[in-house]
C-alpha cells in the first residue's frame, strides 16, 4: 500500500516541475496586476477584473486559470488592494490556489515621471487531490466493491502544500510609457509534496515596458482621435525556463486590438522554436466596464493543441481618489 503511494508520488515529481512554473497572461496589457505589484492603484480611482484562461481546450489535458483583483489609491500616495489566483489541471487533478493583500507607494520624481513600490504577499496552497484514489485495502477482494476511505495514516499528509509568499516590484511611468520589474516568490517556500522533501519554488522575475506613441497629430493618420499606438514587451525567467513577449496594439476610445508574439530568446534545447505563438487579442469598453479576448495560435511542433482561449472583465470606476489632493480639487470645480 505504502509502496503503490509513494510510486505515484514520484510519478507525479516529473509533473512538480511543470507546476512550479508560473501561470502567464496573454492579456497582461489589459490586467497589469498579473505582471508587478507596482501597478496596485495606479488608476487612482477603484478598479476590478477577471481573468479566466483556457490553455488546450481537449477535456483529458485542459488546463484553466483564473485571476481575479480589486485595488484603489486611497491617498495621494498609497495605493491598497487584493489579488486571488486559481489552477486547476484535469489530467493530473492538481489546483494551485493563490490569495494576497498589495500594497504600492508612489513617488512623484519630477512634473512627469512616477516611481511606484509594490510588495503583495499572502496564502498559497498547491493540491493534487490524492482523495479521489483508489488504494489497495479500499478493494473487497471477494466482490470487488471500493470501501470509503484507506486507513493509510500516511496518505492524506500528502494532499496538499500551504505557504506563505511574497513579491515585490517596482514601476516608473509617465502619461505614455511605463517600465518596471517584478520579482515573485523572494520567500522561495517550499512546495514539496514529500513529507522530508525540499523543493523551493523558483524566483519568477518580469522585467517590462511599453510606450504610446499618439496617431492623432500625424497628418495622414485614419484613426479616430486621441487613438494611440502601443509598443510593449515582458522578459520573464524562472528556473531554466525564459520567455519574451513582444506586443503592439492599436488603442482607440471604444476598441483596441492587437498581437503579442511569445518568443524563446534562450533555446535551450536542439528542437527550441523562436517563436512558440501569435497571440491576437480584442478588447471593447462600454462605460466603464472592459472586455477583452485573445486566442494563442501555436507556431511550434507541438502538436494538435486547440490553442489557448483567454476572456477578461475589468471595471473602473469614474470615481477617482475621495482622500487624494486632485480629487479633493475636482470637486471644488463642480457647479451644482
Amino acid at each position: 500500500m505504502k509502496h503503490n503511494l509513494y510510486t505515484i508520488l514520484l510519478l507525479i515529481a516529473f509533473s512538480v516541475q511543470v507546476n512550479a512554473q508560473d501561470p502567464v497572461f496573454t492579456q497582461s496589457l489589459v490586467v497589469p496586476e498579473t505582471l508587478n505589484p507596482g501597478f496596485t492603484g495606479s488608476a487612482s480611482a477603484w478598479n476590478a477584473g477577471i481573468i479566466h484562461r483556457r490553455q488546450w481546450p481537449q477535456a483529458n489535458r485542459r488546463i484553466d486559470t483564473q485571476y481575479a483583483f480589486a485595488n484603489n489609491l486611497v491617498t495621494d500616495n498609497l495605493g491598497i488592494g487584493i489579488t486571488v489566483l486559481n489552477q486547476k489541471e484535469t489530467f493530473t487533478n492538481y489546483n494551485y490556489f493563490q490569495f494576497n493583500g498589495a500594497v504600492s507607494y508612489r513617488i512623484d520624481l519630477d512634473d512627469n515621471w512616477r516611481l511606484r513600490l509594490g510588495l503583495e504577499g499572502g496564502f498559497g496552497r498547491k493540491d493534487f487531490n490524492f482523495g479521489n484514489l483508489i488504494l489497495e485495502d479500499q478493494i473487497n477482494p471477494n466482490d470487488g466493491s471500493i470501501a470509503g476511505s484507506s486507513i493509510d495514516p500516511g496518505f492524506l499528509s500528502y494532499n496538499k502544500v500551504n505557504f506563505i509568499d511574497f513579491s515585490f516590484g517596482i514601476l516608473v511611468d509617465e502619461e505614455n510609457a511605463w517600465f518596471g520589474a517584478a520579482l515573485k516568490h523572494l520567500s522561495r517556500p517550499d512546495i514539496s509534496f514529500l513529507e522530508n522533501g525540499n523543493v523551493p519554488l523558483d524566483l519568477f522575475l518580469s522585467v517590462h515596458g511599453g510606450y504610446y506613441f499618439p496617431l492623432d497629430n500625424s497628418p495622414y493618420a485614419i484613426v479616430p482621435e486621441d487613438s494611440n499606438l502601443l509598443l510593449s514587451f515582458n522578459y520573464m525567467r524562472q528556473s531554466q525556463f525564459n520567455r519574451l513577449d513582444i506586443g503592439t496594439s492599436l488603442e482607440m476610445d471604444m476598441f483596441s486590438f492587437g498581437v503579442i508574439a511569445a518568443t524563446n530568446p534562450e533555446g535551450r534545447a536542439k528542437n527550441s522554436h523562436m517563436l512558440t505563438s501569435l497571440n491576437p487579442f480584442v478588447t471593447m469598453r462600454i462605460g466603464e466596464f472592459k472586455f477583452g479576448y485573445s486566442y494563442d495560435i501555436n507556431a511550434s511542433r507541438f502538436g494538435h493543441s486547440q490553442g489557448v482561449h483567454e476572456l477578461t472583465l475589468t471595471w473602473q470606476s469614474s470615481y477617482t481618489c475621495r482622500d487624494c489632493y486632485n480629487y479633493r480639487m475636482k470637486l471644488k470645480d463642480i457647479k451644482y
